[in-house]
C-alpha cells in the first residue's frame, strides 16, 4: 500500500491538495483545499492510489456485489476501483436536486452494495446514495472514498468508512479567521463558484 507521504506528494504534485486561504462551498474559510478531480485528470498517478484504496477495500470487505458512485465526483473513482475489484459499477445523478439512478442502472434486491466516493466531508452525497439502496431492498455494506475528511461534529455515516486517506482540514467562519490566515490572499476554487 502507498505510504500517507507518497500520498500527499501525488496530491500536491497534481494540484488536488493546495494551502493557502480558500472560500469552501460551504462559505467556510480554510487554509487547505481539496479538488480530487485534479488527481483523477493525471491517471498514471491516480492509478497508484487507487490500486492502495482497492487493497484496503478487499482487505475489510469480503464480499461486494455492486459499486455504487455518486456523480460527479465519484465516477472515475467508482471505475476504477470496480474495474481493479473486477465488480459492476454504477452511478447515480442529481435530477431537480435528487438522486435517481438512470441510464438503465438498477440495484439487484439482496444485492451487497459498497458506496464509493472521491471525497467525504460530511457524507450527505453517500447518505442520500443509501436511499437508493434501501428503496431496492439491497444492504449496503459499507463506504469507501480516496479521502476522508470528515469530523465527528459534521458526519452524518454512522459506520465506518474505508479512505486511502484521512485529512484533517480545518475550517473557520468569516468572523473567527486566524491572523495568519486573513494575511493570505483569498482563492474560491470550487466548481461552485466556477461556472
Amino acid at each position: 500500500m502507498l505510504s500517507h507521504k507518497k500520498s500527499l506528494n501525488i496530491l500536491k504534485k497534481t494540484n488536488a491538495l493546495l494551502e493557502g486561504h480558500f472560500v469552501l462551498s460551504s462559505g467556510l474559510h480554510s487554509p487547505i483545499y481539496i479538488q480530487c478531480a485534479k488527481l483523477l485528470s493525471f491517471p498514471n498517478q491516480a492509478d497508484k492510489i487507487c490500486r492502495s484504496l482497492a487493497q484496503k477495500i478487499k482487505k475489510n470487505f469480503k464480499k461486494i456485489d455492486l459499486i455504487l458512485a455518486p456523480a460527479m465526483g465519484g465516477i472515475i473513482i467508482g471505475y476504477e476501483i470496480g474495474k481493479l475489484l473486477k465488480k459492476e459499477t454504477i452511478f447515480c445523478e442529481r435530477v431537480n436536486g435528487k438522486f435517481f439512478l438512470r441510464r438503465g442502472f438498477f440495484i439487484k434486491k439482496n444485492s451487497k452494495v459498497l458506496i464509493i466516493e472521491d471525497v467525504i466531508t460530511t457524507g450527505k452525497s453517500s447518505m442520500e446514495c443509501v436511499k437508493l439502496i434501501e428503496k431496492a431492498k439491497a444492504k449496503l455494506i459499507g463506504f469507501a472514498s480516496i479521502i476522508d475528511r470528515s469530523n465527528k461534529k459534521t458526519l452524518m455515516i454512522k459506520k465506518n468508512i474505508i479512505s486511502h486517506l484521512k485529512i484533517e482540514v480545518p475550517t473557520y467562519k468569516k468572523n473567527q479567521i486566524p491572523l495568519s490566515l486573513k494575511s493570505k490572499p483569498i482563492s474560491t476554487p470550487g466548481s461552485r463558484f466556477n461556472r
